[in-house]
C-alpha cells in the first residue's frame, strides 16, 4: 500500500494521476492526497489552485489514521502552509518511509512551490525524508552547488544529506553529465555511487520525475530495499520513456508511457 501527497494534472501525465497509475503498475494498492488543482494540458500550465492547507490536513489524517501507507511520497505541495500540514501529518503518524520529490518549477517554467515554502521544505520536510529525489537544477538551489561535473553532483549531494534526508538522489536528466548516458548519483551513508542508463533522445519528459519518484515508492512499499527499488525504478522509467505516449497538440509535452511492464 502506497500514499501519493502531491497536486492534480488532469492531462494524466504527471502529479497525482501519473504517480496513481505507477502503483497500479507495480501493483500496489495507491492511495492519495490532494494539494493543489492544476488547469494544464499538452500545451503548459494555464492555473494553480492549492487545496487549503487544513483540508490537507483532514484528507492526510483521514487516509493515514484508517488506511495507513507502507510508503508514501510527495510531489508538488505548492505552498508553505501546504508544506507544513504535510510535515505535521508525516510526523504525527510517524511515517518511517517517504520518498520526498521537491518539485519546484514545472517543465514549462510555472513555479509549483512558492518561494517562501522552499526554506520550510528544507527545514520541515528533508529531515523527515528517507529519500529525496531532486533533478539538477532542484538539487543545484538546495546546495548551493552549480552542478556541471559528477564531482559536482556528489558534492551538492553531500551537502543536501547534511540537512537531513537518509539518501539523496541526484537525477540526470537535466544535464548531461556523461555523454549518452542518464548519470544519476545516489548518496547514501556519506558515499556516493553513480547510477548509469541509456539516455533517450525524446523530448518527451513530462512528468518524469513523478515516474520515477513512484516507482520508487512502489518498490519500497513491495518490500525492496532501497537501492534495489531505486534500480527498479530508473529502469522502469527507461522503459517507459522508450514508448512515450504523446496526446494532444503541445511539442514536446509527451509523457513516459506507464503501462509498460516493472522489470520486478
Amino acid at each position: 500500500m502506497a500514499l501519493t501527497i502531491a497536486g492534480s494534472d488532469p492531462g494524466g501525465g504527471a502529479g497525482i494521476q501519473a504517480d496513481l497509475k505507477v502503483f497500479q503498475r507495480f501493483e500496489v494498492f495507491g492511495t492519495a492526497v490532494l494539494t493543489a488543482l492544476t488547469a494544464q494540458n499538452t500545451t503548459g500550465v494555464q492555473a494553480v489552485h492549492l487545496i487549503p492547507a487544513d483540508f490537507v490536513t483532514r484528507q492526510l489524517d483521514a487516509v493515514l489514521g484508517d488506511i495507513g501507507a507502507a510508503a508514501t511520497k510527495s510531489g508538488m505541495l505548492g505552498g508553505a502552509a501546504q508544506v507544513l500540514a504535510v510535515a505535521g501529518a508525516l510526523e504525527r503518524h510517524r511515517v518511517a518511509c517517504y520518498v520526498c520529490d521537491p518539485v519546484f518549477v514545472a517543465k514549462d517554467g510555472t513555479r509549483l512551490l512558492a518561494p517562501e515554502a522552499e526554506r520550510v521544505l528544507r527545514e520541515r520536510l528533508l529531515p523527515l525524508a528517507s529519500l529525496l529525489t531532486p533533478n539538477a537544477l532542484e538539487a543545484q538551489a538546495l546546495s548551493g552547488v552549480e552542478i556541471r561535473t559528477y564531482e559536482e553532483a556528489c558534492e551538492a549531494a553531500r551537502r543536501i544529506s547534511a540537512l537531513g534526508p537518509r539518501a539523496v538522489l541526484i537525477k540526470g536528466g537535466h544535464l548531461e553529465l556523461e555523454e549518452g548516458t542518464a548519470l544519476d548519483v545516489l548518496f547514501v551513508g556519506g558515499e556516493a555511487e553513480p547510477l548509469r542508463g541509456p539516455r533517450l533522445p525524446t523530448p518527451h519528459t513530462h512528468g518524469t520525475g513523478c515516474t520515477l519518484s513512484a516507482a520508487i515508492t512502489a518498490g519500497l512499499a513491495r518490500g525492496l530495499a532501497l537501492r534495489q527499488a531505486v534500480l527498479t525504478a530508473k529502469r522502469y522509467l527507461t522503459l517507459a520513456l522508450a514508448s512515450a505516449f504523446v496526446p494532444g497538440s503541445g511539442r514536446g509535452r509527451g509523457c513516459p508511457d506507464t503501462r509498460v511492464q516493472p522489470p520486478l
